[in-house]
């Protein structure tokens, strides 16, 4: 009789969306690579077949679009998603001298609230709905495992015995994470809690299985391995060397050393060992053992209570102040254990980006993805810092993203539409224009489309509708922007003695309600200011100056950290020759634990013949928010 677990409002089904993915940037080379081989020129084509993914998004609309292309394709899934815990989102930043945590965003926010909004049935349906999407992207033989708290992995088994059938079933593992610490103090009645639950479950078939072998505790060393060879001082036990079952099971029989036995080994390779020293006999007449050498065995078999995986400390070197980072070493035993070099492996809850750095640093695909904006940014740093990183592409569904919010917020027909982003935004619908939508106090309000960035011809058209009709102030809000809008469209108002603010729609407004519009926020977009330099066929970009536009941005402790405009800044690359939509990533400077100082002059870009090229920076501040600036060089 099959069992399934019910909750209160658990879906009927699955819905799978198929929507098209946007590249809006492109990875060829590490910085670790380039540094390392500094002097050679940037590849500029892929030297792989495959192009691994990291993208933004809600990851349920991320699982179903990649199904057309990945179903059935996934040889491992490794998902840690958050478990009840306020600190899933949050991490720490340094800025200047200082450390301070960043609360998550509203869209994390939001996001944990869908999770756990209505207590465990919507932390129930999130997980379903994901599993089932896992289980259809994973190979007939593929694999997953499950990371949970003990307090609802519970639940997370009775869900993948439904979806996967109990069958495939392999183990529960048990990894002891922190050391034994007490809550008495505080008035707990609880015994410590030093575990997670990795739940192991494998679709079917014989997939890839390499065992993992750990140390010998020291007690069963020095009970087994007593003897030590003179001379090289290896530790080595003398074991049976006759054939287990005698004649039944096919085993030699001969007389070797003055004894007559059923052997392990033929005759002839018994003389061999003998002669290598690894049979002995202890004195005549007793039966002859074979030597095994400590330093050959490979250790225990692994089981399935890990309790030799230290969790990340706050002083470790691959810290990236994600309070639920996990380690490489746990990520390194999941991924040998269950795949070979080349197999496709994903994270679809990726964070700091444990998993795509560990499957990279072994040669196998990835596939990554996450929705905190930050979580991507340190995602793309942390494969950026290993050297011969293959080449990989940044993904979001973008434009198709929010024409899915709009159909199903009800914000399909252009009148609902701008009445729920003025409503945000605290203005009033206006009529009688065709590119002016609303007003806020003295300022016209202009809102761009879903499904396209805000263009320069756009903003042309909104100007002229203002000049028409006397009006000096407009905000323009918008989803995405052309490449070098913001560059000339003040100065472009300047000159027609009209004032034009462009304002970014934030994405958390198609997570959250109107009757919350407090708490979501347009940002106005950051200055840059920068000179590209030119010798011969060369050029570099130097930044001059960075500005985020409102200090009230910035939190109090983080203001009086900071010491000059570098500090705001947490990345930056280049491209030197932009002749697309999609931004090619070819030279990138950026912090880390143990270089915090941020480069501020690109390396020299050789340019293939005379003409003029479009350049473009890209710049992601210490928040996670990232500004593109555009320039020109002529190259004679």
């Amino acid at each position: 009789m099959a069992v399934r677990l019910e909750w209160e409002g658990r879906p009927e089904q699955v819905e799978r969306i198929s929507l098209p993915f946007q590249t809006v940037e492109t990875i060829n080379e590490s910085r670790a690579t380039r540094e390392r081989d500094a002097g050679g020129l940037l590849r500029t084509e892929a030297s792989r077949e495959h192009r691994n993914q990291l993208i933004w998004g809600d990851n349920k609309l991320v699982m179903s679009s990649l199904l057309n292309e990945y179903a059935g394709g996934v040889r491992l899934v490794y998902i840690d998603p958050p478990f009840d815990t306020g600190t899933d989102f949050s991490f720490r930043i340094k800025v200047g001298g200082a450390d301070f945590t960043k609360a998550p965003s509203i869209l994390e926010e939001s996001a944990y609230r869908d999770t756990w909004g209505r207590g465990r049935s919507s932390y129930l349906e999130m997980l379903y709905e994901r599993l089932v999407l896992i289980h259809e992207l994973l190979a007939p033989d593929g694999s997953l495992f499950l990371h949970l708290g003990s307090n609802v992995s519970h639940f997370g088994k009775l869900l993948c015995d439904e979806i996967f059938g109990p069958e495939a079933y392999v183990n529960e593992i048990i990894w002891k994470r922190q050391t034994a610490h007490s809550d008495i103090g505080q008035g707990a009645r609880h015994l410590g809690r030093l575990h997670d639950t990795i739940l192991f479950y494998r679709k079917g078939g014989d997939g890839p299985w390499n065992m993992q072998f750990t140390p010998y505790d020291e007690s069963y060393t020095d009970a087994f391995y007593k003897h030590v060879e003179p001379g090289t001082g290896r530790r080595y036990r003398l074991s049976d060397a006759t054939g287990p079952g005698g004649a039944a099971k096919g085993n030699p029989h001969y007389e070797f050393l003055g004894v007559t036995r059923y052997w392990r080994f033929s005759e002839m390779r018994m003389k061999e060992l003998y002669a290598e020293g690894r049979i002995v006999q202890t004195k005549p007449g007793t039966v002859p053992a074979q030597k095994r050498y400590l330093d050959e065995m490979p250790g225990v078999p692994l089981q399935d209570i890990w309790m030799d995986v230290p969790p990340v400390q706050a002083q470790a070197h691959e810290r990236l102040g994600y309070d639920t980072q996990k380690p490489e070493a746990l990520l390194e035993r999941v991924i040998r254990l269950a795949t070979e070099p080349g197999d496709l492996v994903a994270d679809f809850f990726c964070g700091s980006g444990t998993t795509a750095a560990v499957a990279e640093k072994l040669g196998r695909r990835w596939l990554a993805c996450d929705l905190g904006r930050f979580a991507i940014h340190t995602t793309r740093k942390r494969l950026l810092n290993i050297p011969d990183c293959g080449p990989f592409d940044i993904k979001n569904l973008g434009a198709y993203e929010r024409q899915r919010w709009q159909q199903d917020s009800g914000n399909g027909a252009l009148r609902a539409y701008l009445d729920t982003i003025l409503a945000f935004y605290r203005a009033e619908l206006v009529s009688g224009f065709v590119h002016l939508h609303g007003r806020k106090a003295d300022r016209m309000v202009h809102v761009g489309a879903t499904d396209a960035p805000v263009t320069i011809d756009e903003t042309e058209d909104v100007m002229d509708e203002m000049a028409d009709n006397g009006i000096e102030a407009c905000d323009l809000l918008g989803w995405e922007w052309e490449m070098g809008l913001h560059d000339t469209i003040s100065e472009r108002a300047r000159r027609r003695g009209l004032d034009l603010r462009p304002r970014q729609i934030p994405r958390e407004v198609m997570e959250r309600r109107v009757t919350e519009a407090d708490a979501v926020r347009f940002f106005e977009l950051a200055h840059v200011d920068l000179d590209v330099r030119r010798q011969g066929h060369e050029a570099c970009v130097v930044l001059k100056d960075f500005a985020i536009p409102s200090e009230d941005l910035i939190p109090p402790k983080v203001r009086e950290s900071i010491t000059s405009w570098p500090d705001l800044i947490d990345y930056w690359s280049v491209d030197f020759d932009f002749d697309d939509e999609v931004f090619h990533n070819q030279w990138q400077a950026y912090r880390t634990r143990d270089d915090p100082a941020l480069e501020t002059q690109s390396d020299w870009h050789e340019y293939p013949e005379s003409g003029r090229y479009t350049i473009v920076v890209k710049i992601i501040d210490i928040f996670g928010n990232d500004t593109t600036k555009l320039a020109e060089v002529r190259i004679k």
